[in-house]
């Protein structure tokens, strides 16, 4: 397609941001102002002009700007740590009434205090009272109320206006993903550099010799013929010889990523699990010796369903089995939980929140050896941001065998990482899972988003394996299939796995082969 072809096709909308531009050849999507274009409206023209080859990309810079979550706006007025504090400078207080401290639950109070003792802040009196040290260091708590008022006030803070120990600070408070609280929220803003191409300058001449205005009306409505308000206007002229662009019935990119992983696995020799979304909580926390008063639980991370809100009832033997672990340990050696082990709860209905509990449903029907893995799209509440969402897609599997053990483990791992995610860059790091031991996380290094959690994997407990009737070890990974996806489509950010943008999914390509 010649200039003047694609000049006489252009939207109003491109128009203005050309005539905006006069003499310029860039424009930066963060401060470019033209009439009448909004900064979405600009994000627009500006997909439009890449998806021409009129415009390219010469540079993108990430912002980081922090707030402060429902938790840290209840924060204000003191954290947890400086109300017991300011009760402590009135006089020993006996733990008891020390926990009943005006504005915080016990559950709060027992942590704030765990933190103070760590810190030295509080230690305990002849009386079994507590009191103030006389030389704590009670600095890195007042700076963190302080930093929170001061977040408070400017409502969005520019990280790069914070000094490195309040930064540090913001960092070690920020919500993550498996965390149900958090005090700060970190967004991430990205601004871009573009120039036009050398065809881009040729259609903003084309265009600028045509006399448009930028003004034309682009589509003639009823309602315009009904009151005659079309008359005098000039509309946008259409070429109907000029071919579309568009190429029909191509698969989404991350489609055929997952089917890609699929391929992958099962050319490893890996047979699939399958299941479905809606699970209980016995198979998605029980049958994994995840304790019924564990945090996971709350409606804060998992959704839980209304209609029908339980379960008819539970698989047996294996509720029997999984009952008696997490009372007493059954008979695995361990102690188990000690409690009395609610049946009715683990009726409940949720959204699956984990991958794992199609592992939880297979041990006893696998075969030893064997190696399995699902592609389980998973549902947690998280706060959505650049690397985060409420949905998302684990790459789950489990191998058994008598021979199996952690070296084994890692590396599978490292295989996974560099084959299916294309990683160069990976490290392991100690984690803690109710249903492994030992337990880790892989990490991996995203070329523009750096270091990145992959996903966490272990040894399944006897407690989770021996009422499924398995005697053999197992091990067990679940691998964020989301992140991975963002490294071989090339993209900085988790919402455009799932961008109606038509013209960005038809451009995306994975960057991968069998």
């Amino acid at each position: 397609m010649n200039p003047e072809e694609i000049a006489r096709t252009l939207h109003p909308l491109e128009i203005r941001v050309l005539q905006a531009l006069g003499e310029q050849t860039r424009l930066d999507d963060a401060s470019f102002e033209a009439e009448g274009i909004d900064a979405a409206r600009l994000r627009t023209v500006i997909e439009w002009q890449l998806a021409k080859g009129c415009m390219r990309q010469v540079l993108s810079r990430e912002k980081h700007f922090v707030s402060l979550t429902e938790l840290g706006l209840s924060y204000v007025d003191g954290t947890p740590e400086l109300r017991l504090i300011r009760r402590l400078r009135e006089g020993a207080l006996p733990v008891a009434e020390l926990m009943r401290t005006e504005g915080l639950d016990p559950k709060e109070a027992g942590t704030a205090l765990g933190s103070l003792k760590k810190a030295g802040v509080v230690q305990a009196g002849a009386e079994k009272e507590l009191r103030l040290a006389d030389d704590a260091d009670k600095e890195p708590f007042v700076a963190l109320g302080r930093l929170i008022r001061r977040v408070a006030d400017e409502q969005r803070l520019d990280m790069d206006s914070l000094d490195p120990a309040d930064a540090a600070r913001v960092e070690a408070g920020s919500r993550k993903r498996g965390k149900a609280k958090g005090v700060f929220r970190i967004d991430i803003q990205t601004t871009r550099t573009l120039e036009l191409t050398e065809l881009g300058q040729q259609v903003k001449q084309a265009a600028l010799r045509s006399g448009r205005s930028g003004d034309e009306i682009n589509q003639l409505t009823p309602a315009m013929l009904a009151d005659g308000s079309w008359r005098g206007k000039t509309f946008r002229p259409y070429n109907l010889a000029i071919r579309p662009s568009r190429v029909a019935g191509r698969r989404h990119p991350y489609r055929e990523f997952l089917d890609y992983v699929r391929r992958k696995l099962c050319s490893l020799g890996f047979a699939e699990m399958r299941g479905e979304l809606v699970e209980s909580e016995f198979w998605n926390m029980d049958a994994l010796f995840m304790p019924q008063f564990h945090s996971a639980r709350q409606i804060h991370d998992v959704y839980f369903v209304k209609d029908p809100a339980k379960a008819d009832q539970l698989d047996e033997p294996f509720a029997s089995r999984v009952a008696a672990v997490h009372t007493d340990g059954g008979e695995t050696g361990s102690r188990g939980w000690g409690y009395a082990f609610d049946r009715e709860r683990s009726r409940r209905l949720v959204l699956r929140s984990q991958g794992t509990v199609l592992s939880a449903r297979w041990l006893h029907q696998a075969e030893v050896p064997g190696k399995y893995f699902a592609i389980a799209r998973c549902f947690r509440y998280d706060q959505v941001d650049a690397t985060h969402a409420p949905d998302f897609y684990q790459c789950e599997g489990i191998v058994l065998g008598e021979s199996i053990d952690f070296v084994t483990l890692l590396g599978l791992l490292k295989l996974f990482a560099q084959e299916v995610a294309k990683a160069e860059e990976i490290h392991f790091a100690p984690a803690y899972f109710p249903f492994t031991e030992p337990s880790v996380e892989i990490h991996m290094k995203h070329p523009r988003l750096g270091w990145t959690e992959l996903g966490g994997a272990g040894i399944f407990r006897p407690e989770v394996t021996w009422p499924q009737g398995v005697e053999v070890p197992v091990i067990a990974w679940g691998l964020g299939l989301d992140r991975m996806a963002m490294v071989a489509m090339g993209i900085d950010d988790i919402r455009d796995l799932f961008s109606p943008d038509l013209g960005k999914v038809r451009a995306t390509r994975i960057r991968m082969k069998d």
